[in-house]
């Protein structure tokens, strides 16, 4: 193997899903600040997970938005929209018109 090249903190963490409120243990290499408790008593690196198979709708059955933080709206404020999205608003817009006039 060569050195310097993999991960030196392979261990166990704690991984929570932060919106379905769930905890598990698994093994991680990724740095954290966070540390928690487990069941076992034992104290462990904590990672937050913003969506996982205890919170996703595919697992779930359950359709429900997750929107955290805004992503969509910051995306729309610093990109805006796309030119192939403005294309789209457009011939909408233009078939619109046409109706209106047909009618």
């Amino acid at each position: 193997m060569q050195k310097e090249l993999h991960p030196e903190s392979y261990r166990t963490v704690i991984f929570r899903d932060i919106n379905a409120n769930v905890s598990w243990l698994g093994k991680s290499c990724a740095k954290t600040r966070d540390t928690d408790t487990f069941e076992d008593g034992k104290e462990y690196p904590l990672i937050k997970l913003e969506i996982s198979s205890e919170s996703h709708p595919f697992f779930t059955g359950k359709m429900q938005y997750v929107d955290t933080a805004g992503r969509i709206d910051k995306f729309n404020k610093k990109f805006g929209k796309s030119r192939f999205a403005k294309k789209i608003e457009e011939a909408e817009a233009e078939a619109e018109a046409t109706t209106s006039e047909e009618a």
